[in-house]
């Protein structure tokens, strides 16, 4: 049985983002403005999604 994959694209600058919203974003994967990753869907990345989602768009 194969996991889901969510895309996630950073779409705003994390300049002036609290440090666990940074953190969580680090977390996920994204480093540049505009950059996309796909990660498994599971609760702690949807977590770390949940805590950025104002910075993130997902798909």
């Amino acid at each position: 049985m194969s996991e889901k994959e969510i895309s996630v694209k950073l779409v705003k600058s994390l300049i002036g983002s609290k440090n666990f919203q940074i953190q969580s974003v680090k977390g996920l994967g994204l480093s540049k403005l505009g950059q996309v990753v796909s990660v498994k869907d599971t609760p702690e990345n949807r977590g770390m999604i949940n805590k950025a989602i104002h910075l993130l768009e997902v798909n």
